[in-house]
């Protein structure tokens, strides 16, 4: 049911506003009057734009002859916004919104000041091929880059205020056509319930929207490119955009897109399937090799050939330690480098983590606390991990490699063979806003195979 808009009054809202507005040092209530036409303005000057303010309002209140003519003047203006309470006209001048009193009645208008409505380069996700411009922070922006690519008029978009304080505007977008109806009908339950008092970044609203508070591998997407939005809005997918964030949430999410590149569209048949093939093995070493090198030295080396499994055992003379200590130390030193890879300044990052592993990789063979061939081994997986395109299921597979060494360690190879196995019914098992996380979604489709 629609709400209908309601008709304020000046004499009771405009002080009750002041009242609440009046501590604010950004708080500006201007009567404006000449002859016999007279209007007021209550506005927060900081997020107005007060040129547009000027040339819009003022100027032409200035210019008319009548208080006739500049009603219907400013009622016929396309940024008016409708009014429900005076609550809500409260919060709408809070983002950047003027209430304006002509003839005893309240009129809103949105003349909000945006300095984030700026397309970003693609960081997080870039391409060779494609668009290389992101989402902005700002989400009218991001609406409209959306609109931009995907112009098919069942595109439907939803907008939601959350946030008990930072009352943000989120908007959920989808192709009616294509969209699931039941995990539409989950996602928007779910956002209904959110009650937080601020929402720092779409995934901060991830994390509430999962009911799983624990969960390992995502269940949504995180995405920057307005190329992969339109994919899968045409695919099914739900769109949530948070006012703020430059990032696009995408549910349902299910295991094969986290491995799923947006230039895999724009290569050739047998390159995008050769670099999908590359995806895969990365994703299997980054999961399985450290707890591999743990049982064929530890438990099993009777699996490799003589001359493999001497070299292997003649590259560990002098390390005073058990394998698994030796991969367990060598991973916690690779996670240390990317962290801090992440967390220094750029202009230093690249060079202070490649030096420090160079150093710290020599050193550490050279004092014989580590083999040459765990080396290898722990950049093999280092680089593996970052050919996974999608973040989230980066790190989750970095955790879940931990557990998988745990059971090596215990068991040798059936403990990696038996991890691996529980780990895809982990997989299998899971869902995604109803649906399945092993399945297969067809761009363009209504229905999945």
């Amino acid at each position: 049911m629609l709400k209908k808009e309601k008709k304020l009054n000046v004499s009771t809202t405009f002080p009750w506003l002041t009242e609440q507005l009046q501590s604010t040092f950004d708080f500006t209530h201007t009567p404006l009057h000449i002859e016999n036409k007279q209007i007021e303005l209550i506005y927060i000057k900081t997020v107005v734009d007060g040129e547009k303010l000027q040339s819009i309002v003022i100027k032409p209140f200035f210019e008319m002859n009548s208080m006739e003519n500049i009603e219907a003047y400013l009622t016929s203006l396309t940024n008016q916004q409708e009014i429900l309470s005076e609550e809500q006209v409260l919060q709408e001048l809070s983002k950047g919104s003027v209430a304006i009193g002509v003839n005893g009645t309240v009129l809103l208008f949105d003349f909000k000041k945006v300095h984030t409505d700026v397309p970003l380069l693609s960081n997080v996700e870039p391409t060779i091929q494609g668009p290389q411009y992101a989402l902005s922070e700002d989400i009218m922006t991001n609406l409209n880059m959306i609109r931009q690519r995907y112009h098919h008029p069942s595109l439907k978009i939803d907008m939601f205020t959350i946030g008990n304080k930072s009352n943000q505007s989120l908007a959920v977008v989808y192709d009616q056509e294509t969209v699931k109806k039941e995990a539409l009908l989950d996602i928007k339950s779910r956002i209904h319930s959110l009650d937080n008092d601020v929402f720092l970044a779409s995934a901060d609203v991830v994390r509430y929207l999962n009911n799983k508070k624990r969960t390992l591998l995502p269940n949504t997407l995180l995405t920057e490119r307005t190329d992969r939005i339109s994919y899968n809005l045409s695919g099914g997918k739900v769109i949530i955009l948070l006012d703020g964030d430059s990032n696009a949430i995408l549910a349902p999410a299910v295991f094969f897109d986290f491995m799923t590149a947006m230039e895999d569209n724009y290569h050739p048949y047998w390159i995008t399937k050769f670099t999908t093939f590359l995806r895969y093995i990365g994703f299997f070493n980054c999961l399985a090799l450290p707890g591999l090198y743990v049982g064929v030295t530890s438990y099993n080396p009777d699996i490799f050939r003589s001359e493999l499994a001497l070299s292997v055992a003649g590259s560990r003379v002098g390390v005073p330690y058990p394998s698994y200590i030796e991969v367990l130390l060598m991973l916690i030193v690779m996670e240390l480098l990317t962290e801090a890879s992440i967390r220094l300044p750029k202009a230093v990052s690249a060079t202070a983590t490649t030096v420090g592993g160079l150093i710290l990789g020599t050193a550490a063979t050279e004092a014989a606390l580590t083999s040459n061939i765990m080396i290898i081994i722990v950049s093999a997986v280092a680089i593996s991990t970052f050919v996974i395109p999608i973040n989230e299921m980066s790190f989750a597979i970095r955790v879940a490699r931990y557990v998988i060494l745990f059971f090596s360690t215990i068991a040798g190879m059936a403990g990696l063979a038996l991890s691996l196995i529980g780990f895809v019914m982990f997989m299998a098992n899971k869902n995604s806003f109803g649906e399945d996380y092993f399945k297969l979604f067809i761009q363009g489709k209504k229905e999945e195979t």
